[in-house]
């Protein structure tokens, strides 16, 4: 999948490749037609295929195409979110590049999962075989995913009296497997909203000299890997 995670304008922009052993003209109905996107895409769509086109979906707020270039791209809103497919000719099949930009940079595994286990739903439906089980492990991939794009590292914020040394982690465990774990922990642990597929963790610090910050900076991490660590085995699977 290639997947890269940047930032831009303030928001997590993922990117995402995936080749089909199919050209852009098979690929593009996939995406833009109700029963073909019924297959895969990870919610029923509706998409009014001109640029200022309504995108009705089955849950979150409707969208607007933003561009559209057949057989080659198109991108459109969700809620807040910003999707965008492009396919590229690569011999007799094509490539796929998915970005989608979203505000919520702790949840960029849950979308990489998502996506990836979407996209494999996709080659199997362009192969004939729709409604197939990919075979994928959601969880395992999130785990995954964490790691390769780079989530374990903490944000230190410059406050009044010193820093705040924070990390904040998506699960994929429910909530009332995780909120007894972290009860009594050292520090300050929160468990904020997430993407909805699990437990969301904020385990922070705060440091009045450089050296406990730069401390901070290795336990926060290490000490959110350990509530890891303890969760259900179960859970993983």
């Amino acid at each position: 999948m290639n997947p890269i995670l940047t930032r831009s304008d303030g928001r997590s922009v993922l990117r995402m490749e995936r080749r089909l052993a199919h050209p852009p003209e098979r690929v593009w109905p996939a995406l833009v037609e109700p029963e073909r996107l019924a297959d895969w895409f990870p919610s029923t769509a509706t998409i009014e295929q001109r640029v200022g086109g309504r995108v009705e979906f089955g849950f979150g707020a409707d969208g607007t195409v933003t561009d559209l270039d057949p057989p080659r791209l198109i991108a459109f809103t969700w809620d807040t979110d910003h999707l965008r497919f492009e396919l590229r000719p690569d011999g007799d099949g094509s490539v796929l590049l998915l970005t989608h930009a979203f505000d919520d940079g702790p949840g960029a595994a849950s979308f990489a999962a998502g996506w990836h286990t979407c996209l494999a739903a996709l080659g199997l439906v362009l192969d004939g075989r729709p409604g197939e089980d990919p075979g994928l492990d959601h969880r395992a991939l999130h785990e995954e995913y964490v790691d390769v794009l780079g989530l374990l590292e903490p944000v230190v914020t410059e406050t009044q009296g010193g820093w705040e040394v924070a990390l904040e982690r998506q699960l994929v465990h429910p909530p009332e497997v995780v909120a007894p774990l972290v009860a009594g922990l050292d520090g300050r642990w929160e468990l904020p909203e997430g993407t909805g597929h699990g437990a969301r963790v904020r385990h922070s610090r705060t440091a009045a000299t450089a050296q406990e910050r730069d401390r901070a900076r290795v336990e926060v991490p290490a000490a959110v890997a350990a509530l890891v660590d303890r969760l259900p085995v179960a859970q993983h699977a």
